[in-house]
């Protein structure tokens, strides 16, 4: 059984309920999944035992990586996540933040690829709270990442 760790950081839920969608998608197809609140202190070992990495984050304030995951995210390009796939999954509002849309989701990437791990779905880029075509948005990139 393909193991699934998600870290996500959600402040208004919409996040949260991303990392919720994900899960239930993720067990649909039959993964083992671990959904974990960035608020329970995420170190880097979080992906040591998963086959599939993924961070569902929001955007704080004007393009920066949440508080509760800053550390995680400096830390992650010094990690060996070879033979792991991974996949970012980011939440934000491009009317109030045109310039810094989903940008904590851009820079997750970014560090994952110094990660030896394989990217295995194009980074999700959901305005606020998932809903409509963004549920099928979502069933793609679990299904690509498995």
């Amino acid at each position: 059984m393909t193991a699934v760790k998600i870290v996500f950081s959600s402040t208004t839920g919409n996040t949260e309920g991303i990392a919720e969608i994900l899960e239930e998608e993720f067990q649909a197809l039959d993964a083992d999944v671990e959904v974990i609140d960035a608020d329970d202190d995420v170190d880097e070992d979080v992906f040591e035992d998963a086959d599939v990495c993924v961070v569902a984050t929001y955007t704080d304030g004007d393009g920066e990586v949440p508080f509760n995951l800053q550390e995680f995210y400096e830390a992650l390009p010094d990690i060996d996540l070879a033979g792991k796939v991974y996949g970012v999954v980011g939440s934000g509002d491009s009317e109030l933040y045109p310039d810094a849309f989903c940008q904590a989701a851009v820079d997750f990437e970014a560090a994952f690829e110094a990660t030896s791990a394989t990217k295995g779905a194009d980074t999700v880029k959901i305005e606020n709270a998932a809903e409509g075509d963004d549920i099928d948005t979502l069933k793609a990139f679990v299904a690509a990442l498995l």
